[in-house]
């Protein structure tokens, strides 16, 4: 299971040191990264399925829950013992079957470009070409440290959607070129999310309920 979910949570994780984009190219971009700037400033809530794809094939699924600012929740099926939190602070991986906790500064991770409105895309990502205009992919990577490997932000262009864009999910590619791919469907913005739903039980002996 930890190889299964190891690249999702390098998703996660991954340190964004982005070095600067030439001012030409910035100015290619802006036009779309200034969209999905606005995609994720008109996103309260949004609750989603996922589908986790690894490079072997493997699948597993769960729930997405997103609340801004910075809240985030991946509930995986039942079997996988594996939670990860947003509170607004840090990211949390919970792995219940070994009792070990671990946090990351929401700022160290892409996903922050997700659940932090007041971030700007273009300081720290790119405009990915794909060649179907009705799909924008933005890549977050950085080449000084390979080890980190590179994540890619896949939205589809949807007027009924938020600022005009729907995101579809992401990629992750880690430097031994292992590709895990997670999918959104069932996309519903504006619902109504609790803040408790971003709580969890910490499993380590002895330790606090530091989420509740």
């Amino acid at each position: 299971m930890k190889r299964t979910l190891a690249p999702l949570l390098l998703a996660v994780a991954v340190p964004l040191a982005i070095p600067a984009i030439p001012a030409a190219a910035q100015q290619g971009q802006s036009g779309d990264l200034s969209q999905v700037n606005a995609y994720i400033r008109a996103v309260t809530t949004m609750t989603a399925d996922f589908t986790q794809t690894d490079r072997n094939g493997q699948t597993l699924s769960g729930k997405l829950t997103l609340k801004q600012p910075g809240k985030i929740r991946f509930q995986y099926q039942k079997g996988v013992p594996l939670l990860i939190v947003g509170d607004g602070r840090a990211l949390t991986m919970i792995d219940y079957e070994v009792r070990q906790v671990q946090r990351w500064p929401i700022g160290n991770s892409p996903l922050g470009a997700l659940i932090d409105p007041k971030k700007d895309l273009s300081k720290f990502g790119k405009v990915v070409q794909t060649g179907d205009p009705s799909v924008l992919s933005v890549q977050a990577r950085d080449p000084r440290r390979p080890e980190f490997g590179t994540i890619t932000m896949i939205f589809k262009r949807d007027a009924a959607s938020p600022a005009g864009l729907q995101l579809y999910g992401w990629v992750a590619l880690d430097s031994q070129n292992n590709r895990t791919a997670v999918r959104l469907s069932n996309q519903r913005y504006g619902v109504a999310v609790a803040d408790s739903a971003f709580r969890w039980t910490d499993p380590r002996p002895k330790g606090r309920s530091a989420g509740g």
